[in-house]
């Protein structure tokens, strides 16, 4: 683990090698149906196969990682990457394009659970996060804003997600090797049980949908602003290049906010808004009013993200409910563009938004209840707290303290009993009462520690 208050640089990078294609879905499979004899509906199935194979990899590594380390997986699937990724864009026979982008994904999801497991176990987990999302999203604006440049060649896209994972490599020497063995003893080890189940469960259904939603506006959203807005290809790349910028704007934003407002708010609040910028989006038939809902969701929608990797990453410091969520966002992701193509096919792009949005309500709901729960509430008062008023088995809950060490978040308080040393009784609560919370809190039997 990386030093306190210190920037896990190597992750951050992980993070973003794994994240990349993703974020450059549009790009990649808009290109394979204009520089391969592909239809629209195949090049969408070659990119549905990329980001299954990457969510597979996520589903079959969660519970491994303690075992296996990080530095050999990451170094692993960042070779699967440039292979596949650098194969695919070197050669038009289709056959081979489509083997590369599934053996890519497979590489890029198992960098992404290695990022994913290692930030889970960070003293913060949403800062390692939101600086991941900001360098991706750097990064895949300047992939957006300097591909078209260089022609309508099929691999480009393919190309920069190879060269991406080929230049964090040499940060892998960075990262731990395999898990002492002794840590099976103290509750880590690979026979754990997953620990929050019901939120986790709940949260990970939750998060498919929600980026399900995202993706099914973001696969047609080209066509909606040629066909229905009346934009022009240029102006609709600079409402894409002004809507990725405004994302990395909100990534500053969750980044400078952190955990102030807690997670149940941005969570909550965030997906509503989102809610309404698709639906409006959906309906536009100005390019005024298309630019406002596209931008106004490419903001919000990397902030929301920030805070249910946090959420994800806080209910197990073993990262495993971290990569499972992930993998569930990815299948979601793959299942996006195909759902918003049949919804607006059979009923119209303001029908998709509305039903688009009316789901996106619908999730909101629970991943704000996981939020709720699994945030903890102060014990009652007389608690032992930290510094700045933070109750002790809050900071426990959000560190991963073994159990034990403090009372149970909601635990009555026990009964001031008297102990008897190499002295006269003690009585803890005159002790507490005298010294202050910090003396007392190392006094034997204060039941502090």
């Amino acid at each position: 683990m990386f030093a306190p208050r210190t920037t896990p640089w190597p992750l951050v990078a992980l993070f973003t090698a794994g994240y990349l294609p993703p974020y450059l879905l549009p790009t990649t499979v808009g290109r394979l149906d204009t520089g391969l004899p592909l239809t629209a509906t195949q090049a969408g199935a070659v990119g549905s196969a990329l980001l299954l194979s990457s969510a597979t990899a996520g589903f079959l590594l969660a519970s491994r990682m303690q075992r296996i380390g990080a530095r050999t997986p990451a170094r692993f699937g960042l070779a699967l990457a440039v292979l596949g990724y650098g194969a695919a864009s070197l050669t038009t026979a289709v056959p081979a394009v489509v083997a590369g982008a599934v053996l890519g994904g497979l590489g890029s999801g198992t960098a992404m659970t290695v990022a994913a497991t290692r930030i889970a176990a960070e003293r913060d987990p949403h800062r390692a996060s939101t600086l991941g999302l900001l360098t991706v999203s750097a990064l895949a604006g300047a992939v957006y804003l300097t591909v078209p440049h260089l022609g309508r060649a099929h691999g480009l896209p393919l190309a920069a997600i190879a060269l991406t994972a080929l230049a964090v490599w040499p940060l892998t020497g960075r990262l731990p090797g395999r898990a002492a063995p002794s840590s099976a003893a103290h509750g880590t080890g690979t026979t754990a049980p997953l620990p929050r189940r019901r939120s986790g469960l709940v949260l990970a259904a939750a998060v498919l949908c929600w980026s399900l939603a995202q993706n099914s506006l973001w696969g047609v959203s080209g066509r909606i602003g040629l066909t229905q807005a009346g934009l022009g290809d240029a102006t609709l790349g600079v409402v894409f290049a002004v809507a990725l910028g405004a994302g990395l704007l909100g990534v500053l934003a969750a980044g400078a906010l952190g955990p102030r407002l807690g997670r149940a708010m941005p969570v909550g609040a965030g997906t509503v808004i989102i809610a309404g910028c698709i639906a409006l989006t959906a309906s536009a038939t100005t390019p005024t009013t298309f630019a406002a809902g596209e931008i106004a969701w490419n903001t919000l929608y990397p902030v929301v993200l920030s805070y249910l990797i946090g959420l994800a990453a806080s209910l197990d410091p073993r990262g495993r409910w971290a990569v499972l969520v992930g993998s569930a966002s990815s299948l979601g992701t793959a299942a996006g563009p195909l759902t918003g193509s049949v919804l607006s096919a059979q009923a119209g792009y303001p029908v998709m938004g509305l039903v688009l949005a009316a789901g996106l309500l619908v999730v909101a709901a629970p991943m704000t209840a996981v939020a709720l729960h699994t945030g903890g509430r102060p014990l009652l008062p007389g608690t032992v707290r930290r510094r700045g008023g933070t109750p002790a088995a809050l900071v426990a809950a959000a560190t991963g303290t073994p159990s034990g060490a403090v009372p149970e978040i909601g635990a009555a308080e026990q009964a001031v009993v008297e102990i008897t040393v190499d002295a006269p009784a003690v009585a803890v609560q005159r002790a507490y009462d005298t010294a202050g919370p910090r003396q007392a809190a190392a006094t034997p039997g204060s039941g502090a520690s």
